[in-house]
């Protein structure tokens, strides 16, 4: 499945892991989870970015908290509609983007963002896109947060594993550390559940872009 594919597939996305879908269930323990880590290291008017928003839930249970400086990133055109149901308030207030990550983040300014996470997200960008995870970093100012499914521990950045057989959708497994600590980040947390590995990622001051 080429690159072309795996976007047209999630920009249509309907039933499972659509918009209406996770609307239908709401924040859950991830979503908490980065509201804890936001609440004890940044202050609430930080600037926050989703990677792969959908229907706003965790950003909406962020902006419950104190943090309105709220944006999202989201393929699909149906994820803003279902939030403006579901999230009226999140939907008025925050800034959002109904594109792929690849068409947008080249247009964002170095440390754009304080904060920018993904959770389930980067784990479908296809290697040939794998540019934009340089352009992540770049944008991000302090944190840079990853809760992905990142396959067997010893994957490594030299090409990432591919897991398409539970799923009508392609993994691509990767180690997150190995890679964000190439462009200027040391992991300053890591939690491994299952499915998922949450990585807390923190900008060091000696990074120069090159």
């Amino acid at each position: 499945m080429g690159p072309n594919d795996v976007r047209r597939q999630w920009a249509d996305r309907s039933g499972e892991f659509s918009p209406e879908y996770y609307a239908y269930y709401g924040p859950n323990e991830t979503s908490e989870a980065i509201h804890q880590i936001l609440d004890d290291a940044i202050d609430p008017s930080a600037s926050v970015l989703e990677l792969g928003c959908g229907s706003g839930r965790h950003l909406s249970h962020l902006r419950d908290n104190g943090f309105e400086n709220v944006y999202g990133i989201d393929i699909n055109d149906d994820s803003f509609e279902v939030m403006r149901e579901a999230y009226p308030e999140l939907a008025a207030s925050g800034t959002f983007y109904a594109a792929a990550i690849e068409d947008v983040v080249e247009e964002f300014d170095d440390g754009q963002f304080d904060v920018v996470y993904s959770i389930e997200t980067l784990q479908h960008i296809h290697p040939d896109d794998a540019w934009v995870f340089e352009e992540l970093a770049r944008c991000t100012n302090d944190l840079l947060i990853t809760v992905e499914n990142e396959g067997a521990d010893d994957n490594q950045t030299s090409g990432p594993d591919v897991n398409d057989s539970e799923y009508d959708f392609p993994l691509y497994y990767r180690n997150w550390n190995d890679i964000f600590t190439q462009f200027g980040f040391s992991q300053r947390d890591v939690a491994r559940d299952d499915p998922d590995t949450l990585r807390v990622f923190e900008r060091q001051d000696s990074y120069i872009d090159a």
